[in-house]
């Protein structure tokens, strides 16, 4: 009985032990909701880097542990996350997997307490100025849409376009760079009006829009929105090229477009399907083959951002202050899917930007911005 006992005590001291040598990130995202794939995406991408990095030893010798709730896109449920992530859970570093106004809510908190935060693929600006804990590894929004307009102008050569804008944080922010840059390449702006989040019915915004003849559509939008617009414009007539942003880069995308009317969308996004790296084709296969649907530039972006955190612990350390330093050492990492190249000073991701276009109902290559002036937070 009493070498059981034994057996038993030195069982849990030995569990306590493999806990405590365990180094905790914290993630968010919606994983219920109307958002619940992109959700659901992010943290899969997410998991995976986890399990990859544990694979090859950890870091510094230990284990990852990611702790993740789900936020439902509610902010006040994000910031309730972001205090339970650093107060009951004390992770090192938290990962936002979720959209820019949650990411935002979350981010003020996380600058608060002093515990660093990546944001994996929201856009909105106002996310790294909340303070010097917040670092971004997607595209800001000012770049994206600039992109966006030298997409429109200079590749597709459209000198008239019609501008729909999603009315919140993502679809405005990304619409007034957008318009900003055309306008500065010689563009007109024929039309430009907003609508709500989860509308689904834009015929009257097409229809208005089909009369001014434009020679491309700008519309802001998540994969929802964006199959109504593609699916409605198409039944409507409209065949003018129909230009996007990653929040189209989901597979929900292509599969909720009636009649094949995603095909021949292009779209500004982070994930370049069509890439010669090994590790981007590595990415790729793996994921499908472990959550048996392709991967997205959701996951994509999640998985760098777990990448990323992991070389910050290593450089800088296991305390958040630590990891924050990391993070301000980081130039280029190994191992990232999304062509990241380091922080700004202002703690924003660097890359090119990729175009992709929807061909056979899957994204394939279509163009690559690699001018700094354009690209350059």
């Amino acid at each position: 009985m009493k070498r059981f006992l034994v057996l038993v005590l030195l069982t849990l001291i030995a569990l306590c032990v493999i806990s405590e040598e365990t180094i905790k990130i914290g993630f968010f995202a919606p994983l219920t909701g109307f958002a619940a794939a992109d959700g659901t995406s992010a943290l899969h991408g997410a998991q995976l880097a986890i399990k990859l990095i544990n694979s090859r030893g950890g870091v510094n010798g230990k284990e990852l542990e990611l702790v993740y709730y789900d936020d439902a896109l509610k902010a006040d449920q994000a910031v309730s996350i972001a205090y339970k992530l650093v107060q009951k859970d004390k992770v090192v570093v938290a990962i936002s997997g979720s959209y820019s106004g949650t990411t935002r809510a979350a981010a003020g908190i996380f600058q608060q307490l002093k515990v660093p935060m990546i944001s994996a693929y929201a856009v909105h600006p106002q996310i790294t100025a909340t303070g010097d804990y917040i670092f971004r590894v997607g595209t800001l929004a000012t770049v994206q849409g600039r992109a966006g307009a030298h997409l429109a102008v200079e590749k597709i050569g459209a000198k008239r376009i019609a501008v729909l804008v999603m009315d919140n944080d993502f679809g405005v922010s990304l619409a007034k760079a957008f318009v900003e840059e055309a306008k500065k390449l010689g563009a007109e702006i024929v039309y430009e009006e907003k609508y709500p989040l989860g509308e689904k019915d834009f015929r009257a915004l097409l229809l208005a829009i089909k009369k001014l003849d434009p020679d491309a559509i700008y519309a802001t939008a998540y994969y929802s929105e964006a199959a109504h617009i593609v699916t409605q414009a198409k039944e409507l007539g409209i065949y003018v090229p129909i230009i996007g942003q990653e929040g189209y880069d989901s597979p929900k995308f292509i599969e909720l477009a009636k009649n094949h009317a995603a095909n021949g969308t292009v779209i500004t996004t982070d994930l370049d399907r069509d890439s010669e790296d090994e590790t981007v084709q590595w990415f790729i296969k793996t994921y499908k083959e472990t959550y048996g649907i392709d991967a997205d530039m959701v996951a994509a972006s999640a998985f760098d951002a777990v990448i990323i955190a992991a070389k910050a612990i290593e450089l800088g350390g296991e305390t958040p202050e630590g990891v924050k330093k990391g993070l301000s050492m980081i130039k280029e990492v190994e191992g990232t899917v999304t062509g990241f190249k380091g922080f700004t000073e202002k703690r924003e991701a660097m890359r090119e930007i990729t175009c992709q276009v929807v061909i056979g109902n899957r994204f394939h290559y279509f163009w690559k911005i690699t001018d700094p002036e354009i690209t350059t937070p």
